[in-house]
């Protein structure tokens, strides 16, 4: 078979030099670029007479899919919704994700995130070089309620930190987990867990039930300066109303994720928003992550090699 690597996993070229030679020493062939393609024509090029495809968070769309003939797509990142599931299926086309790889650097930016905002790092940082007379007094989380919306196993891991900090904890899922429980948390509606919580985290994959799932009614429902986390994806929040409640001083918001990639254009409403803390969809990137995440990949790479689905999402 022929691999195709066509995006940088962002480990040690040693690493990825190592796995060519396997790779090889198993009979196939594999190739590797540096630079992820800026269009689906380079991509196709990329993947000529390749039957697997090991890909990130680039848009694997219709087009690149049906021009190729792939046996597997290897996605080296949890979320999968930026390639066409669809069309995959058409083709028999399996997908695979890597799953797990980055739990904790997205639950510690959860936590990054709302102590930035509690501890007014923004003001702060204004006092220290504007010379600012007045004191800008913050919050600690120790007693406060912190509402988890989803409790996959990044959630669980929020839940795991934010209890360490001496927090309450509210959850809402789907489907309630002894695990979670275990841990002092107690399900409840998304409508009693938004009224209730003073800190609010997203945990939440993007599909078609749940991009806008945290709408106009939702953010109404919130408390009073209350702090929305959002590391999840953008459009399950329905960000132009959050940015509205964000500059009537009615919220605070820590945000990683947007309706679009950044770099974020001048005009989208959440990049001028009052009372935020915004990161540029960096969640997942520690290096710790990077090297777990090149693990699983070619993990499951090798079991397809040997005719074992691992980690299948279609």
């Amino acid at each position: 078979m022929k691999i195709s690597l066509i995006d940088p996993l962002l480990v040690d070229d040693k690493i990825i030099e190592s796995h060519k030679e396997k790779i090889e020493k198993l009979g196939h062939e594999f190739q590797y670029f540096k630079k992820s393609a800026s269009d689906d024509e380079k991509i196709i090029e990329r993947l000529k007479d390749s039957d697997v495809a090991i890909i990130t968070n680039n848009k694997f769309s219709k087009n690149v899919i049906e021009n190729t003939n792939l046996k597997l797509i290897d996605v080296a990142f949890t979320g999968f919704n930026h390639v066409d599931i669809e069309a995959c299926n058409e083709k028999n086309i399996i997908v695979e994700n890597a799953s797990g790889y980055s739990d904790d650097s997205v639950a510690e930016l959860v936590i990054g995130l709302t102590i930035s905002l509690m501890r007014k790092f923004n003001e702060n940082r204004k006092n220290m070089y504007e010379d600012e007379s007045f004191k800008v007094i913050g919050q600690i989380i120790k007693g406060k309620t912190v509402g988890v919306v989803g409790t996959g196993k990044i959630g669980i891991r929020v839940i795991e930190l934010f209890k360490a900090f001496g927090a309450n904890i509210l959850a809402y899922s789907r489907s309630e987990k002894d695990e979670v429980k275990n841990l002092g948390a107690k399900y409840v509606s998304l409508d009693e867990l938004l009224k209730n919580s003073d800190i609010v985290t997203i945990h939440l994959p993007q599909n078609k039930e749940t991009c806008g799932f945290i709408g106009q009614n939702e953010l109404d429902l919130m408390k009073d300066k209350a702090i929305l986390i959002n590391c999840a994806r953008g459009p399950i929040v329905d960000n132009d109303y959050l940015a509205k409640l964000l500059n009537e001083d009615k919220l605070r918001a820590g945000i990683d994720v947007f309706d679009m990639e950044p770099p974020i254009d001048k005009n989208y409403p959440l990049r001028n928003a009052k009372n935020t803390v915004l990161t540029n969809h960096v969640g997942f990137l520690t290096q710790e992550a990077m090297d777990i995440r090149c693990e699983i990949v070619f993990d499951n790479l090798y079991k397809f090699l040997d005719g074992k689905i691992v980690n299948k999402v279609s």
